[in-house]
């Protein structure tokens, strides 16, 4: 199971939980999602669920299983 849970189809390509992300865990995806934009992709590998994402996108992209 993924440590972070992505919703692609609200990503707007805004960049700011890229921007925070403290182990560069989050990039922009090849992919458009339904809205036109290029969506967050998290390297499992490298995140430690650590939540700014969560805090920081303000289009509610993120989810962290086990907490509400």
């Amino acid at each position: 199971m993924s440590k972070v849970l992505t919703k692609p189809q609200r990503c707007k390509q805004c960049g700011l939980c890229v921007a925070v992300c403290p182990k560069k865990a989050i990039s922009f995806s090849s992919e458009i999602n339904t809205a036109g934009y290029l969506f967050t992709v998290i390297d499992d590998e490298a995140c430690i669920a650590c939540g700014i994402c969560y805090t920081t996108c303000p289009d509610g992209v993120y989810e962290i299983p086990g907490t509400k």
